[in-house]
């Protein structure tokens, strides 16, 4: 009979490698569980060819971006800030984003537009092997002129044959997904397509993340969330942002093929894609007036072909409804200080509890800014009074308040570079699986192999006993198969 400390040492052994299989086992099934998608982008041109037409001699129109969507290569525009979830067992992926773009085109003597379509906010639904594109559109019919606005159209069946979006890693990139229009994306497109007509490919980034552990937020203290009288604000504030892209066909003019240029963010700018950020606000407010005199910390630096400009020490006043975006211009080797750029109309400011904002003013370049600009460009394009990109103010009032977001763009976008072709579902958590995978069949295999070694001991050590022979045999050490196993597999 086998003594029973080596017996005792074999079962102890053998217990304790089980459970470790055991508890590595749920750990990792949940670690493959429903994750949460957050942060990310979409690139789609909804359809080129529509994108000429209302640009063109006949339409005569042109489009306008709003709630931060931006352009990306030649005629794609980009939506932003990805959420939603993604189930790598099943596929299953549902992220929205945010951001739309307008169509105008057939002006009228009154100023009103024929042809007048948005569409915003596209969320890409994908589920056992088909995928939908849903947006909120909103349209005038070429016919009768009726306006309609709905909300999350099933827009387009996306084409997903050879794409497998079962373990995804992070990012879930998907490149080139040929685009139908739907019966109802033909009625909410306002009639200037039929169902089936092909739209422009759909490419997209979004980053995937583990899903939080439920949890309880306790109620928030009175202190926490001061109510704050939206007239009484007044004074000097914590903190403050301007949200301003300069110009859209600017920007893309730097960055093309004339400009052959970039731009530099410096001091604490941020870039927004299609806005730059200036934060770090110190001043003044008055909710009751109405008023906001704040100085901007960040720099923008344009430079290219013949092409050298830089806005830095932005500043923003407010009075009667009217506000101006000034700033130190830097063409070449010489500096103007404190140049009124733009004017914009800011009786949209409004005090939310301890927030200020103002959202996407329409704004003009002055004569100052014009003179800015007509140092690098032809004088009829920025004249006084051009349209500029619009611009955005949140003030915080106190230190409980946030400041809006920024667009979120997803850890692998690129400004200025569309996605590449093709249809693919990003490898990199098939790979996770597969060695998960391995790494269960290794610990069971450990698991068996130290079983009989262990078992081998036993009776290896009870023959000894018996026959008191000294010299065991080197396979019976049961440590030399479990590191030749794991020292096979592949690290985490």
């Amino acid at each position: 009979m086998p003594s029973r400390p080596a017996r005792a040492s074999a079962v102890a052994l053998v217990s304790a490698l089980a459970a470790l299989l055991c508890a590595l086992l749920p750990a990792t099934a949940a670690h493959a569980a429903g994750r949460t998608v957050q942060g990310g982008r979409l690139d789609w041109g909804i359809k080129s060819s529509f994108q000429s037409y209302v640009t063109g001699p006949v339409a005569k129109g042109s489009f306008k971006l709003k709630n931060g969507a931006a352009t990306v290569g030649g005629s794609l525009f980009r939506f932003h800030s990805a959420t939603g979830s993604y189930d790598p067992e099943t596929g299953a992926f549902e992220a929205a984003f945010s951001g739309g773009v307008v169509f105008q085109g057939h002006q009228k003597p009154d100023g009103s537009y024929e042809l007048d379509l948005a569409v915003s906010r596209p969320t890409v639904k994908i589920n056992g092997g088909s995928g939908t594109l849903y947006a909120d559109v909103s349209s005038k019919a070429k016919d009768t002129g009726a306006v309609t606005t709905q909300t999350q159209v099933p827009f387009a069946t996306l084409g997903l044959g050879g794409v497998n979006m079962r373990g995804g890693g992070s990012p879930i990139a998907l490149t080139g997904i040929p685009a139908t229009l739907t019966d109802q994306g033909a009625k909410a497109f306002a009639g200037y397509y039929p169902a089936g007509a092909q739209l422009d490919p759909v490419s997209l980034s979004a980053d995937v993340k583990a899903a939080p552990a439920a949890e309880t937020s306790p109620a928030a203290s009175p202190s926490a969330q001061p109510s704050q009288d939206p007239q009484a604000a007044q004074g000097a504030f914590a903190d403050a942002a301007v949200d301003w892209g300069v110009r859209r066909t600017f920007r893309e003019y730097v960055t093309g093929a004339v400009g052959q240029g970039k731009w530099t963010l410096a001091e604490g700018a941020q870039d927004g894609g299609a806005l730059f950020r200036f934060p770090q606000g110190k001043g003044a407010y008055d909710g009751r007036k109405g008023t906001l005199d704040a100085a901007f910390a960040g720099t923008v630096h344009f430079t290219g072909a013949h092409l050298d400009l830089k806005l830095g020490k932005l500043s923003v006043t407010v009075e009667n409804g009217k506000g101006v975006l000034s700033a130190d211009v830097t063409t070449g080797s010489e500096t103007k200080n404190a140049v009124a750029l733009v004017e914009f109309d800011a009786k949209g400011l409004k005090t939310d509890g301890a927030l200020a904002t103002l959202t996407e003013a329409p704004a003009t370049l002055t004569e100052g800014g014009s003179q800015a600009f007509t140092s690098m460009t032809p004088s009829s394009l920025y004249a006084a009074g051009t349209e500029m990109d619009p611009v955005s103010l949140a003030v915080a009032l106190d230190a409980t308040a946030k400041l809006p977001a920024l667009p979120d763009l997803g850890s692998t976008a690129s400004p200025g570079a569309p996605a590449a072709p093709g249809t693919s579902a990003a490898p990199a958590a098939q790979e996770e699986e597969s060695s998960n995978a391995g790494l269960y069949a290794a610990l069971g295999v450990a698991v068996l192999v130290l079983a009989g070694g262990a078992g081998h001991l036993v009776l290896r050590r009870n023959r000894r006993t018996e026959a008191d022979a000294p010299d065991a045999p080197a396979q019976a050490d049961p440590d030399g198969p479990a590191e030749s196993v794991a020292a096979q597999q592949p690290k985490p």
